[in-house]
């Protein structure tokens, strides 16, 4: 029986396939602070603001491809039951052929209705472009983005995933955004835990830590994995 190896992903994980994060810009979009473009209050203030600042990332997400590192996680799910919680919005997990990936903070290439949660909608890649006044089947949409100041709905099947991990691996994340940051706490002791990322964080003591991006990091753990 395959062990299953638990990875949780960050900005880290997309940064080598050329997707910028806010902290790259300071904070800023277009010189628009980060609450103005991707909080529940800026959606609720200035709705088309928020409507094309996802149309931009859904843009640049067309043009970039899955590093490396995507794809040895992929290569890793010949000799591990691999799950994949990412706080990544873009699917380069699923494009490099990840089996199973839980999205903590949404989906960029998905809309939902406004008025029912619970219909969520692929956009096709031919227009992925959305606007306030979008109607799909009827309903208004907005973004299937956990925004700012709006609850985590996927973190308790990402607590539940960590509980049953027999190895633990955190790649490209500041270990500061909870409660992402949290999941580190639902490890089972004696669990080995593993922290990929050029400028790590501060870890608690038991975590092995490589100071490295993620394809050079991944690559360095497969040959850790490999000696186990």
């Amino acid at each position: 029986m395959k062990k299953k190896l638990v990875i949780s992903t960050g900005a880290g994980m997309s940064a080598e396939s050329g997707i910028s994060t806010f902290r790259d810009a300071g904070g800023l979009w277009e010189n628009y602070p980060v609450m103005d473009v991707a909080s529940a209050t800026g959606f609720r203030r200035n709705p088309a603001l928020v409507h094309e600042f996802y149309n931009a990332r859904r843009r640049q997400l067309m043009t970039v491809s899955p590093n490396e590192g995507h794809r040895t996680l992929v290569d890793l799910e010949k000799d591990y039951d691999v799950y994949i919680i990412t706080q990544n919005v873009d699917n380069l997990h699923e494009r490099a052929g990840s089996a199973h990936v839980l999205h903590l903070h949404g989906e960029l290439t998905k809309v939902r209705a406004l008025d029912d949660e619970s219909l969520i909608w692929e956009l096709p890649p031919e227009n992925l472009d959305t606007t306030p006044d979008t109607l799909i089947d009827g309903h208004r949409v907005r973004p299937h983005i956990v925004f700012f100041e709006e609850a985590v709905p996927n973190i308790e099947p990402a607590i539940e995933l960590v509980a049953e991990a027999d190895i633990f691996v955190v790649i490209g994340t500041s270990l500061v955004v909870y409660p992402a940051a949290g999941l580190l706490n639902y490890v089972k002791r004696g669990v080995p835990v593993y922290y990929i990322d050029p400028n790590p964080a501060a870890v608690p003591a038991g975590v092995t830590v490589i100071k490295a991006g993620a394809s050079e990091g991944l690559r360095q753990l497969k040959e850790i994995l490999c000696r186990h």
